[in-house]
């Protein structure tokens, strides 16, 4: 399973003090089957636990997930800051999960080598 995060990302997880390490968690917990929801064409609702506040306080991960093939965190948003997507964000992500999850080995280290995507480590 390989596993990525976009450049928004990847600041905004920085900022939360959000470690890849429990990115790494959330993705086999969702290999397990524990995922909030699926919203559809491979786009789920992940929850992660932010430092120091939990799951209960922590924060709503959106990710173009294929089980057992990648995983790319693309958005996510404090529990308090807002409650969901709008309809037409979700069709933006969807999209966005199809051309993501369809990636060759090509694009993907073309797309980390230009910064795009950040390839999510055990040791970061």
């Amino acid at each position: 399973m390989r596993v990525y995060k976009n450049k928004w990302f990847h600041k905004w997880s920085a900022k939360e003090g959000l470690s890849d390490a429990a990115l790494l968690v959330a993705v086999e917990e969702m290999e397990n089957g524990l995922i909030e929801a699926s919203l559809g064409k491979y786009v789920v609702k992940k929850r992660v636990s932010l430092p120091g506040r939990g799951k209960r306080g922590g924060a709503r991960t959106l990710v173009a997930y294929k089980q057992g093939n990648k995983a790319f965190f693309v958005y996510a948003f404090a529990k308090n800051q807002r409650t969901n997507i709008n309809d037409k964000e979700l069709r933006a992500l969807k999209l966005l999960a199809t051309q993501l999850l369809g990636y060759t080995n090509t694009k993907l280290i073309k797309a980390v080598k230009m910064g795009a995507l950040i390839e999510v480590n055990k040791d970061d």
